[in-house]
């Protein structure tokens, strides 16, 4: 009995906290899923939503619909809201601070009159290489191919029609904050992969901006480009407030109630840091999902320019090196499939939980080099790879061991293998320290199988929290949580307050995966004309 009574006070206990407005939520707009998350003050989630989606090739362009930004938001709340109706009896009315995050970079432009001038261009579109070389070279900086300005300056030099008539552009997130508070601004972290960050005045480097205004194609436009970027922000600063429209656009059903504070809308690589604690000086994370980003938060500026490091910064404006890789998860997602397909052929009934709990526990059974398979997982371009698009490829030689421990373990290393070659650059030939690295994402949660993996691949100890499911949403909740404490710096915050009982496991590096990763590496990187004879031999077929 006391058992049941300690529940139906934890649930009463929520419940008021629902009511008082003692909650903070989070909604991440990523590459394949828009979840929500609700979280206590005790950054505890009580309810959570999501709605699946993907991106679509349309004119050879990565995109989506914006239509379907604010189906899946809705979605996702509703759901979100229904689980709190369900597990505390609580109609979701109130909300005690709230933040927007997604998928970094890309191009969104309107005219005047907030019209979207052409469809929204993701990050995962590699036509910009023009703009990435000459403004890498004009401001000696890194400007990536993914890069808002980068697509902006592409736009520009192909003399665009629409070109003319932009009054703003921002990312997926500073566009959805807009509506929803009629605010242009952006969170630092999510600028960054805008336009270059200045880390003392945490605002668009001032130089910057006047080399690229003064290029002739720029000058002749009829904007100036310091008044179509957002504005940045730092965490904790107030970003606005929910409007009745907002609201509405969130929740049409119109119980939720409009006024709610809103935090800086961030990107996916800041939400990342903040879910593993990796904001402080010399900390990183893995971010995995759809694509995959290796972060280091830098001590210094990076002493030589480097094409395959992106400068970030922190949610807190702190300058960081990112290994970003387009493709991750999409060719293993796929052939996992293929496995679930053959079990339901064989009338075997398998969650998707289990079959890939199953699949990559084989992994750990292979040989150390993945028995001579070569895989590569780019279903899109990838600059590290020096690839303008992408073609999944599996291969293997006639004396390759064909196992499925083998197969799968190459899938995990195919997947890993992108985002090795940015980290070490940092690490090798910029000497970057990193005092811990935390991995998250859907892909830690089997025990064990990525961590170990990615320890081999990075060489270096791979911490998992308990927090590595929870993702960018649950971030982004604590982001708008810490609109309450700005008083305190963020890492101190995160630390003492959200992490300060936090459960992790540790993977350390084995010196066998090592060894056998760096062979299939090596194997890797001498096969990618491989995959350069697949572009050119294998059509790519639009949706």
């Amino acid at each position: 009995m006391a058992g049941i009574q300690d529940a139906s006070e934890h649930v009463a206990a929520i419940a008021e906290k629902i009511r008082a407005g003692k909650t903070s939520l989070g909604i991440e707009l990523g590459s394949t899923r828009i979840k929500a998350v609700l979280i206590d003050d005790r950054y505890t989630t009580i309810a959570a939503g999501d709605y699946g989606w993907e991106n679509r090739l349309e004119d050879g362009l990565w995109t989506y619909p914006l239509e379907e930004v604010w189906e899946g938001v809705q979605h996702a709340y509703a759901a979100l809201a229904n689980d709190v109706e369900t597990a505390y009896g609580e109609k979701l009315t109130r909300i005690g601070s709230l933040g927007f995050s997604a998928m970094m970079h890309g191009y969104l432009a309107f005219d005047k009159d907030g019209r979207l001038l052409v469809p929204f261009r993701t990050w995962r579109n590699t036509n910009t290489h023009e703009a990435h070389e000459k403004l890498s070279e004009l401001f000696q900086y890194n400007i990536p191919e993914r890069w808002s300005i980068a697509h902006l300056y592409q736009a520009i030099i192909d003399h665009e029609e629409h070109v003319p008539r932009i009054a703003y552009i921002t990312t997926l997130a500073g566009y959805v904050h807009w509506k929803l508070t009629g605010r242009k601004v952006l969170g630092v972290g999510d600028a960054s992969g805008m336009f270059p960050i200045d880390p003392v005045s945490k605002t668009f480097e001032s130089d910057m901006l006047r080399q690229f205004a003064e290029l002739p194609e720029v000058a002749e436009q009829a904007w100036s480009i310091e008044d179509i970027l957002p504005t940045p922000l730092v965490a904790g600063q107030h970003a606005g407030e929910l409007s009745e429209e907002g609201a509405a656009l969130i929740d049409p059903s119109g119980s939720l109630m409009a006024g709610t504070l809103l935090a800086p809308p961030e990107g996916d690589a800041g939400t990342g840091m903040v879910a593993t604690n990796s904001v402080r000086v010399r900390t990183g994370n893995v971010s995995a999902g759809t694509s995959i980003f290796a972060t280091v938060v830098l001590e210094h500026k990076l002493a030589a320019l480097h094409p395959e490091i992106d400068l970030v910064t922190t949610p807190a404006g702190d300058l960081a090196g990112m290994s970003h890789a387009n493709n991750f998860t999409s060719d293993l997602n796929a052939w996992v499939r293929v496995f679930k397909d053959f079990a339901q052929a064989a009338g075997i009934q398998l969650d998707t939980g289990a079959l890939y709990t199953t699949l990559f526990k084989s992994a750990l059974e292979g040989d150390a080099d993945a028995g001579g398979l070569l895989n590569y997982c780019f279903y899109s371009g990838e600059f590290l790879a020096g690839l303008p698009e992408g073609r999944p490829v599996f291969a293997r030689g006639p004396e390759g061991r064909m196992t499925l421990a083998n197969f799968m373990r190459a899938q995990l290393f195919s997947a890993f293998s992108p985002v090795k070659i940015g980290m070490d650059v940092m690490v090798k030939d910029e000497g970057v320290q990193v005092d811990s690295l935390v991995g998250h994402g859907g892909i830690f949660t089997t025990p064990q199988v990525a961590q170990k993996i990615l320890a081999a691949a990075f060489n270096a100890p791979i911490k998992v929290m308990s927090t590595a499911a929870e993702g960018g949403a649950w971030g982004m909740a604590v982001l708008a949580d810490y609109l309450w404490h700005p008083e305190t710096p963020l890492a101190d915050y995160l630390d003492e307050r959200v992490f300060a009982d936090a459960q992790s496991t540790t993977e350390q590096p084995d010196p066998v995966d090592v060894a056998g990763f760096e062979s299939f590496f090596t194997r890797f990187i001498a096969g990618l004309p491989i995959e350069k004879a697949a572009i050119e031999a294998i059509p790519l077929e639009e949706d």
